[in-house]
């Protein structure tokens, strides 16, 4: 199992010299097992170069794209790339999106439509030549492809998902964006279960401790608390992720140097940040 990240910022997108080691565009990563259909992780605006980067394989074969996407909210942080994936402008393109049912009532698929529609797009999904098909996905655990999906809720503004992949003897967990309690200490059992013995834990790592005092509520962890939460679920790996707008390269590198020094990370065997343009071979087994 691959996993190259396209995007890894949260909030918003940024751009500029101070940004240009770990990148500006929003979370989306792709997930490769061998023999498998591609796998992606959320639609940020990452997605238009993950789509370019399947595009020379796709013309070479002669064939569109079938993609599954794992969605885990519609923050627009998370969803801005999908009217920009240029393999949906293929016809017989497929993308399946598994995301989480929203509140009130509303299904995945009017919420998304919804967003991509005028005024706030120039365009609607149903004029893209390729189709999306979208699954509501509460706490359970699914197929796709050879690999094992956990997806459990994670505490979060609106509601939101983490995912848990298991393929090629390796586990991924992915918790993107989750609200740290105020103790910065207890992990609730179902991130545990998403967590538990991974491989690589990639988590939310929005926020200085100092930050976090002014911001709570706002949604996200410390890069200390994601220390917590990958070492109490016995992670061998954790991904800094998510990182916020205002960080920049300078900035991202102290918090992975502040986060090694902690004494949870003694009990994990190494910790990085996300970078764009990277990938991690997990292997098999």
């Amino acid at each position: 199992m691959e996993v190259t990240f396209f995007g890894v910022r949260g909030s918003c997108p940024c751009s500029g010299d101070q940004y240009r080691r770990f990148g500006g565009n929003t979370s989306c990563l792709l997930v490769q097992v061998e023999g498998d259909q591609p796998l992606i992780l959320d639609l940020g605006t990452g997605l238009r170069a993950l789509g370019d980067a399947l595009q020379p394989s796709l013309r070479a074969d002669g064939r569109p794209l079938q993609v599954t996407a794992l969605l885990t909210h519609l923050h627009f942080d998370h969803i801005l790339g999908l009217p920009f994936f240029s393999p949906l402008f293929d016809p017989g393109a497929m993308l399946t999106v598994h995301g989480p049912h929203q509140q009130h009532g509303g299904n995945l698929k009017d919420s998304l439509h919804h967003a991509v529609q005028p005024p706030f797009f120039p365009v609607q999904m149903t004029e893209f030549r390729g189709e999306i098909c979208f699954v509501d996905t509460v706490d359970e655990d699914f197929a796709v492809g050879s690999a094992k999906v956990r997806s459990r809720s994670v505490l979060h503004t609106g509601n939101t998902l983490g995912f848990r992949i298991e393929a090629d003897g390796k586990t991924l967990a992915y918790v993107p964006d989750h609200q740290a309690p105020l103790d910065r200490r207890t992990v609730t059992q179902g991130v545990l279960e998403l967590c538990e013995g991974a491989d690589v834990v990639i988590h939310d790592a929005q926020y200085t401790d100092d930050e976090f005092r002014d911001k709570s509520d706002w949604g996200h962890s410390t890069y200390a608390y994601a220390v917590r939460v990958a070492a109490q679920a016995g992670a061998k790996r954790l991904v800094l992720f998510h990182h916020d707008p205002a960080h920049t390269d300078r900035d991202i590198e102290k918090l992975v140097g502040r986060a090694r020094r902690l004494q949870d990370a003694r009990r994990i065997g190494d910790i990085s940040a996300a970078q764009e343009g990277t990938t991690l071979d997990l292997g098999h087994t």
